[in-house]
Formats: structure tokens, C-alpha cells, sequence
């Protein structure tokens, strides 16, 4: 059961052997934190994960939510496990002590994440779901604010949400109607209907805190005259107790594909004319304080993307070994051979195989940038802070729409590698499936994030920020080429990497140019191209570390002898392992990258040209 949240061996792998997480106890910022006391942490995390949260999906699912009088009570056996969720910490592990967190490296946070999230992402949302809201009031709140909300929601106490989405507006967040009209006494009167709101309302806390957006009377028209209030389910006194019911009421819940014990809630606000908010920030620059919860839920959502690919994949590699069917391909045509486990059968390890290589891929690439956060905290200049920020907001887009499309589609294989039974909701990769798709949908659909990508990110700072990064890839294509064996792959990813900067070029003049249409119908597949080279970035790093750890345990032996070696010791198969998942996303995906970076290149004008009535229905 453990190893079908995250395999523990390779999360080691990724924060010691390839990031080298030891050295954060010789900083300034996290001088004392060693090795033992992360193990130590990330160990309570995964069995309190096995142990405590896993077992919730089966009855989440399956009983669900239950909505009466407006009010959401979600399965029973949650609430003890939350309680003991919330003395863990475990909300805001990388926050400062003084605001009620423990202080750990963001990468750290990370890795104790994976094993929480990949548990049971619709449980653990209520207290993740609490933290962006939280870190907003901690950086953009008044002291008062911060005295009267940080503790009671980095504890858990309350919970907190993000409230931005209306019936009419969706993406389009300048449409909204939400009104905020001044008090006397300095509150707001809020006004509006809101939907799509992720644990909006429950049974699991004593209060709701909803950073809510609106508009104030006279304020300007789209997304520059939109303010942001902190509106309490229950409402705040000044000394910090709570007082009567706001005029927040739940209007019905949504029935979704999945995270069936997740409550997407539908909000009225001020039906009664009775619900008060307090200014989060300053008036008309309420988007401001929202993207930065915005961009901290992308890369969460990224990084739940990994937790379903490494869920799916461990799944189904477990099925593939335990399921007899079929006889060995050499022996089809001996009648008589015996049964052999599907992992035997080539397509079975095709499948596998993908999985394996995305999922270590989007591991090395999720706590990359975990790790940047770390490093943009030690920075010890303004311009230092800055590179990694710059790098982290290029980065931002791709980690959330590649992460969750390729979770996703590892869900897909997973369900194709158990066959019909996969297709049954006795195997929970039919429910995992059905919970992995919302996330390419989550805060900014996929073909938003690419959108950002190909206006905003490629060309910041003149393109400096994008050539940086394929700086820092050139310098693990340049320890690979030094390292035996794997010269190779090194010169084949580096070909991919010349080619993106061409692509990049060319379709960046286009986003420029009056056929700037064009560009945009290629987007998408510009930002999978970009993931896709990142993947092998990251994979070709992994395998540069692996390939002298393995020489170094195998030592000089004959190629049988070799062999014979990594199949008995697991150590020494975990790197050969690491080798070939590189070996096979740069030899036979990248192959198909530079394919879709030629289409890019083409710039074909059908989608943009086709009348609406040649789309035919």
C-alpha cells in the first residue's frame, strides 16, 4: 500500500542525490535543519498519509457530500483525521514560526506534500485550499488582519477559499458584477453570486474565511477596478472572537466527475443585504493581491499532476506484476507454455514505461522549482531574488498545464494497463482517473496557462529570462556529455533545445505580427513542446547522476556479469533505471517533440481561416 502514493525511494533520490538538499543546513534561513530531521518529518508524513488519509478515498467517493438547508456535512470519518491533519501542521510547514509554521524549506514541504496530496487530494484540500488564502492576508493584510486570521488558518482552524468565478464571467474575471458598497464603519457591503468555490462550505471547521473579488461603486470597468474583501462565514470580532453569521449562505453544490467528497459550492452573498467584508489591500488592486494566490495554486496544481501520475503509474505497475494473462511473445506459437505476468508483454511495458519517465520527469521538475522558492529566500542581493523569481514566473505556466495534462494521461494508461477491470470501480484507477481530469481546468484552464506563456512569460525582459533557462539546461547537457554512456542523449536533447529557441523565436514574432491568430492556435502545443524539452532536461540530470552511482556499484565486470548485478541488487536497478527512462524520452518522445516544434514552425492557417459554419453541427 505505501508504495502506490509515491515511491520513497525515488523522492530520496530527487531531494538528495539530484538537488542535494543537505546543503540547506549550511544557510543563514534554515541554519539547524539537517537530513535526520527532514527523514524524520517525511516519514510521519507518508505513514500518516497510508495510515490516516488513504484510507478516506474509498468512502469520500463513493458516500460523498450530503447538502441540506445550505449547509455541507462531508463524511463522518473525516473529522477525526483532519484533527489530528491539523496538530500536525501540516498546512503551513514552510511558513515562518511566528505566524504559526515551521519554517522548512519549500522543497521539503514539497516532498511531504506529494505523500499527503497523492493520499487523497479531496480531503486534503481542506486545509491547502486555506493556505493561499492565509499567505494572502500574511503579505498584503494589515497588521490587524494578520493578528485576527494568520494563526487561526495556517493552524487549520479555520479554513479559508478563493472566490473569484461568476456564472456569467468564468475566465473573464474583469465581467464580474460582485458590488462593494462603503460602510461608515469602514466594512463593505458585498453583494453577489459566485460558483465554482472549492470547500466554500463544510462541516470541518468552526469558519470560512472567502477572500472575495468585487467592485466598488465608481470603480473602473474590467479587471482594473476590482477589489479584494475578507469576508467570514462567521464573522470576526475585534478581539478576535466570533460573532453572529455573515450573509453568506450556500445555494447548492456542484455533482462533478469527480472528488465526489471535495465540496464545489455555489455562493450568494448579501441575499439578506446583511454580509460585510473588510479591503484586503488597496482599492481597484484586488487582482493584484489575487494572482499571487493564484500563481501559488498553479504550481500546487502542477503538483498534483505529478501526485496522479505517480499514483496511476505505481497502481499499475503493481497490477502489471501480479496479473497473469497470455504466454510470453517468443513462446505464442508453444501451446502449451505457461501464463506469463502482463509486465512480459512489450505493449504493457510501452505503457509503463511513459509512465515511469513522466512521472520521475515531473518529480525533478516539480521540486526544481519548489526549490527555487528556497533559493530566492537565501538570495543575498535584490538582483538575485529577482533571476529566481523571473525564472519561477516563466516556469509557472508550463508546471501547471504540462504537470496536469500528463497526470492525467498517466491516469488514462493506468486504467488501459488494468483492461476492463480498470474500467470498474473495484480498481481505484477508474477513481483516480475521474479526479485528475478537473486539474488541467483548475485556476486558469490549460489553454490559459499557454496563452500566458506564449504573451507574457516568453518575452519577459527581452527574452533574457527564457535564454537563461536554456542556459541552466546547457549546463546539464554539458555534464552528460562528459559522463560515459551518455554522450548520446546528451547531443540528442541539446538538438531539441536549439530547436525550441528557434521555435520560440519565430513564434514570438508571430504573437507580434498581424497573423498574431495564428501563433495563438499553437500555443498549446508550443507550451507541451517547451514541457516536453524540460522533461528531458530533467531526465538526462537524473540519469547524469545515476550513471556514476551505478559504474561506482557495479565496478569493472563483463557485461553479463553486470547484468546479473542490477537484477539482484535493487540499488543498482533503481539507477539503471533512471538511465533508461531517460534513454527512452529522449530517444523515442523527443523525436515526436521535434515533430510538433516543425508543425509550430509551419504555422498552418486552418484553425484561424475555418468559417464557423465549416466546423459543421
Amino acid at each position: 500500500m505505501a508504495q502506490l502514493i509515491a515511491d520513497k525511494r525515488d523522492v530520496d533520490f530527487v531531494l538528495y542525490e539530484q538537488l542535494g538538499a543537505e546543503h540547506f543546513e549550511k544557510t543563514a534561513k534554515f541554519k539547524g535543519q539537517n537530513r535526520k530531521m527532514f527523514d524524520l518529518l517525511l516519514k510521519e508524513a507518508r505513514n500518516f498519509a497510508i495510515k490516516e488519509i488513504l484510507p478516506l478515498n474509498e468512502e469520500g467517493d463513493r458516500i460523498g457530500l450530503k447538502f441540506e438547508n445550505n449547509q455541507v456535512q462531508v463524511p463522518e470519518s473525516f473529522h477525526r483525521v483532519y484533527k489530528l491533519f491539523r496538530e500536525a501542521e501540516y498546512i503551513s510547514m514552510s511558513e515562518d514560526p511566528e505566524v504559526g509554521g515551521q519554517g522548512l524549506p519549500v522543497l521539503v514541504a514539497q516532498a511531504a506534500l506529494e505523500y499527503l496530496l497523492g493520499a487523497d487530494f479531496a480531503f486534503s484540500a481542506f486545509g491547502f485550499a486555506t493556505h493561499g488564502a492565509a499567505k494572502m492576508i500574511e503579505i498584503f493584510g494589515t497588521e490587524k488582519q494578520k493578528q485576527l486570521y494568520l494563526r487561526n488558518m495556517y493552524s487549520g482552524r479555520w479554513a479559508g477559499t478563493m472566490v473569484l468565478t461568476e456564472a456569467e464571467a468564468g475566465s473573464d474575471v474583469g465581467a464580474l458584477t460582485t458590488s462593494a458598497v462603503k460602510n461608515d464603519d469602514g466594512t463593505y457591503s458585498i453583494t453577489g453570486n459566485k460558483i465554482f468555490i472549492t470547500c466554500g462550505e463544510h462541516n470541518v471547521t468552526e469558519n470560512i474565511i472567502h477572500p472575495v473579488l468585487a467592485r466598488i461603486e465608481g470603480a473602473p470597468a474590467g479587471t482594473r477596478g476590482i477589489s479584494l474583501f475578507i469576508v467570514p462565514k462567521i464573522w470576526v470580532n475585534d478581539d478576535g472572537t466570533l460573532g453572529e453569521p455573515n450573509d453568506v449562505v450556500c445555494t447548492g453544490i456542484e455533482e462533478k466527475l469527480g472528488l465526489h467528497a471535495s465540496p464545489t459550492c455555489q455562493l450568494a452573498f448579501g441575499g439578506k443585504g446583511k454580509c460585510r467584508g473588510v479591503l484586503l489591500g488597496e482599492e481597484n488592486k484586488g487582482m493584484r493581491v489575487m494572482f499571487h494566490m493564484m500563481n501559488e495554486a498553479r504550481l500546487g496544481v502542477g503538483a498534483l499532476g505529478l501526485c496522479n501520475a505517480s499514483c496511476a503509474y505505481l497502481y499499475a505497475l503493481n497490477y502489471a506484476r501480479e496479473r497473469v494473462q497470455g504466454r510470453d511473445l517468443a513462446d505464442m506459437l508453444q501451446k502449451e507454455a505457461p501464463s506469463v505476468p502482463i509486465i512480459r508483454h512489450p505493449d504493457v511495458r510501452r505503457m509503463l514505461m511513459g509512465m515511469k519517465a513522466y512521472t520521475e520527469g515531473l518529480r525533478s521538475f516539480v521540486y526544481y522549482v519548489a526549490e527555487l522558492f528556497d533559493k530566492q529566500a537565501c538570495a543575498a542581493t535584490e538582483e538575485e531574488k529577482e533571476n529566481y523569481e523571473d525564472i519561477i514566473s516563466l516556469l509557472t505556466p508550463v508546471i501547471k498545464a504540462y504537470c496536469t495534462d500528463r497526470g492525467f494521461e498517466c491516469t488514462v494508461q493506468a486504467v488501459q494497463v488494468y483492461g476492463g477491470y480498470g474500467y470498474t470501480r473495484d480498481y481505484p484507477v477508474e477513481r483516480l482517473m475521474r479526479d485528475a481530469k478537473i486539474n488541467s481546468i483548475y485556476e486558469g484552464t490549460n489553454g490559459i496557462q499557454a496563452m500566458d506563456l506564449l504573451g507574457r512569460k516568453l518575452g519577459m525582459k527581452k527574452g533574457a529570462v527564457f535564454m537563461a533557462l536554456l542556459g541552466e539546461i546547457g549546463s546539464i547537457i554539458n555534464r552528460a556529455k562528459e559522463t560515459p554512456g551518455l554522450t548520446e542523449l546528451a547531443g540528442k536533447l541539446e538538438t531539441a533545445v536549439n530547436r525550441l529557441a528557434e521555435t520560440a523565436m519565430q513564434i514570438g514574432k508571430t504573437a507580434m505580427s498581424a497573423d498574431f491568430k495564428v501563433a495563438f492556435s499553437f500555443a498549446s502545443p508550443f507550451l507541451d513542446a517547451m514541457g516536453d524539452v524540460i522533461m528531458g532536461w530533467m531526465l538526462l540530470w537524473r540519469a547524469a547522476v545515476a550513471q556514476p552511482a551505478l559504474d561506482k556499484l557495479v565496478g569493472n565486470t563483463s557485461e553479463a556479469e553486470r547484468r546479473e548485478f542490477i537484477e539482484k541488487n535493487k540499488n543498482a536497478a533503481f539507477y539503471a533505471g533512471q538511465i533508461q527512462s531517460a534513454r527512452y524520452f529522449i530517444e523515442a518522445v523527443l523525436p515526436v517533440t521535434l515533430g510538433r516544434m516543425d508543425a509550430i514552425r509551419a504555422g498552418s492557417k486552418a484553425i484561424v481561416e475555418i468559417p464557423e459554419a465549416g466546423f459543421g453541427g
